[in-house]
């Protein structure tokens, strides 16, 4: 199953443009991209049992984003902690208003990527291509996959910028990666 799943991730990011260039960033904390296996699960139930999840959860169940996870397409969910929202401060509280729904769903879509890509898979692409390795989220925005020393990171057009951080969690319907910022679209105006 090990095999299938790895194959499905390098096809998955073979098959996606490469654009520009790519870096990679962990969380200082981990010194190599690492995922834990726990394919009884479905990525929504994953993210539930997560410390350091709730404010992902909440913000899954409030957007009504949380059943696409529950089903049987694949996804990597490039996933804030606690920690990352909790940076936002009045702005991260402002995400979960009712009238702030559509902006939520935004962010959360650019926040996903098709296919089952560990970090493992996504540092191999990155080395096999000799630079970053950029992908298009479920949201139709980009991601931008690069090594950083030994730390994996992810950005987006417009400078937002997260590390790795932590062991990935791999679900029997995608991956959860753990990102030490929320990344947020450039502010208008």
């Amino acid at each position: 199953m090990k095999m299938i799943k790895n194959g499905i991730a390098a096809i998955a990011l073979a098959s996606l443009p490469l654009l520009g260039a790519c870096s990679e960033a962990k969380d200082d904390a981990t010194a190599t991209a690492s995922t834990k296996d726990d394919g009884t699960l479905t990525l929504a139930a994953a993210i539930t049992g997560e410390e350091g999840m709730s404010k992902l959860r909440d913000a899954l169940t409030k957007s009504e984003l949380s059943g696409l996870l529950e089903g049987p397409g694949s996804y990597t969910v490039l996933a804030p902690t606690d920690t990352a929202f909790d940076a936002l401060g009045e702005d991260g509280e402002a995400l979960f208003a009712d009238d702030q729904k559509p902006m939520l769903i935004a962010l959360l879509r650019d926040h996903m990527v098709p296919g089952h890509l560990t970090p493992e898979a996504i540092d191999k692409a990155i080395v096999d291509k000799g630079g970053p390795v950029t992908m298009t989220t479920l949201g139709e925005g980009q991601v931008t996959f690069a090594k950083e020393g030994d730390a994996i990171t992810v950005s987006m057009p417009g400078g937002a910028k997260a590390k790795f951080a932590g062991t990935a969690v791999a679900a029997n319907n995608g991956v959860i990666i753990p990102l030490d910022a929320v990344l947020l679209p450039k502010k208008e105006g």
